[in-house]
């Protein structure tokens, strides 16, 4: 990588790049192997312990993908009662579907779908491109979100299992790649702008209510791959073998949306190639050298031409685009999420509120404690 592809890159007097340098300082505060499995198994029991007299023990989040696929895997092999929850956004793969469908004959667990409206939604992704800003997927990102609170809510499930993991997928992606997968405001400021259809059906949540679950917390975040030796060729074999996996081909491409998106939008208008920053935490991870980083690179991110060809008819006929119309699209200047109404004013006004609570909050303790009387 390097500050054409990420403008804001930072290297140091031995040329490492401060990726590379988060990595490292990510992977230090991570427990050794001995730790590692003290703290899974007790994040084990305490997922069981918590989903005693309930239905489930936690909620995951399925895509079809290699993480949630073998996060589902291990935890049924660990004995967990898991929710599982899918978003349909209208773009899944066969492959995907046939990979969800999968797990759940192989675990038994409970799967709820949740379809959003295709017009709805579809006018919402054409509003992002109207927009011109480099995160087309930040409305499905917070959608998928918002629908795992919503509905770990709604079954009282105070855990949620992610997939996240440091050594396939490290700490923070580029800043310039991607924009906060929680800013409703952008996505209601640019569909607002841009959007025909009225936001009815849509899933979000105030940020206010964001704040509120998170400093309450009534939701538990359990990342179990980083508890575990986790290497990304051995786990797609075992759920080849176990699940009866289909690999679709790169990372996040059981979406076609996504695959076209990362293997064609993002390296020819906004010159992101996310491979280069998915390989270099693998090269981080020991998983991957260099060379062999550099020979996947010189492959094209489709693996086919004939894919590719099916995807972009696809694609355009289904978000409605014409030939001159998706040329203009990709020649057109980009534009930055900042440029619209984003979370950054919201963050100001929360700040604000804390600050004022704070020292309200001290002096209510320096009161209850003098007085000794509750309050």
């Amino acid at each position: 990588m390097d500050n054409i592809n990420d403008p804001d890159i930072i290297f140091d007097s031995k040329g490492v790049c401060n990726h590379c340098l988060e990595y490292l300082i990510a992977e230090k505060k991570l427990p050794n192997k001995e730790a590692k499995k003290e703290k899974f198994d007790s994040t084990i029991n305490k997922l069981i312990r918590e989903g005693k007299n309930k239905p489930y023990d936690a909620i995951l989040g399925v895509s079809g993908g290699v993480d949630s696929t073998y996060l589902a895997y291990l935890a049924n092999q660990k004995g967990l009662r898991l929710l599982l929850v899918h978003c349909d956004n209208g773009w899944d793969t066969e492959l995907s579907v046939r990979n969800i469908e999968n797990i759940i004959k192989k675990t038994n667990f409970d799967l709820h779908t949740l379809v959003l409206d295709w017009e709805e939604f579809r006018d919402i992704q054409l509003s992002f491109f109207k927009a011109r800003v480099v995160d087309i997927e930040l409305p499905y990102d917070y959608a998928l979100t918002i629908s795992m609170y919503k509905i770990a809510r709604k079954f009282n499930i105070h855990n949620i299992l992610s997939g996240h993991n440091l050594v396939t997928e490290g700490s923070y992606m580029p800043k310039s790649w991607v924009h906060y997968k929680l800013d409703i405001n952008n996505i209601k400021a640019i569909h607002k702008q841009f959007g025909t259809r009225t936001m009815k059906t849509f899933p979000r949540i105030s940020p206010w209510i964001m704040s509120y679950y998170e400093l309450s917390k009534q939701f538990d975040r359990a990342t179990l791959l980083n508890y575990i030796d986790y290497n990304k060729a051995e786990i797609k074999e075992l759920i080849k073998k176990e699940l009866g996996w289909i690999d679709y081909g790169g990372k996040h491409y059981e979406s076609i949306f996504t695959r076209f998106y990362q293997g064609y939008i993002l390296p020819a208008k906004f010159n992101i190639d996310k491979r280069q920053f998915h390989y270099s935490v693998l090269i981080c991870s020991g998983q991957l050298t260099k060379e062999q980083a550099r020979e996947e690179m010189k492959k094209t991110t489709y693996s086919s031409e004939d894919l590719f060809i099916e995807d972009f008819e696809y694609v355009k006929k289904k978000l409605g685009f014409t030939e001159s119309s998706f040329t203009e699209y990709m020649n057109s200047p980009i534009h930055k999420h900042k440029e619209y109404r984003n979370i950054e004013s919201y963050w100001r006004k929360y700040h604000l509120v804390i600050s004022i609570l704070k020292p309200l909050m001290f002096i209510l303790h320096l009161v209850k404690r003098k007085s000794k009387v509750p309050i």
